[in-house]
């Protein structure tokens, strides 16, 4: 397993959002849907993770530049 904090995620988040635009959250969508279907549990959660951020980055509930705190 390999650690991601939560900065850098945000701003991989961020740069794929940059890239392409409202269509990311539903490329971390099917990415979730593909990995449930192997039985890849690690890359579930971390597209399942990855997509909120994605999707709170395109309606504006985030700011990537931001500092971001999760509890």
């Amino acid at each position: 397993m390999v650690a991601i904090s939560t900065s850098d995620l945000c701003r991989l988040a961020a740069e794929i959002v940059h890239d392409h635009g409202d269509e990311a959250v539903e490329y971390a969508r099917r990415a979730v849907a593909c990995f449930e279907a192997e039985g890849a549990e690690d890359r579930v959660r971390f597209w399942m993770t990855l997509s909120v951020l994605l999707d709170d980055i395109v309606e504006k509930r985030l700011n990537p530049d931001r500092a971001i705190t999760i509890h």
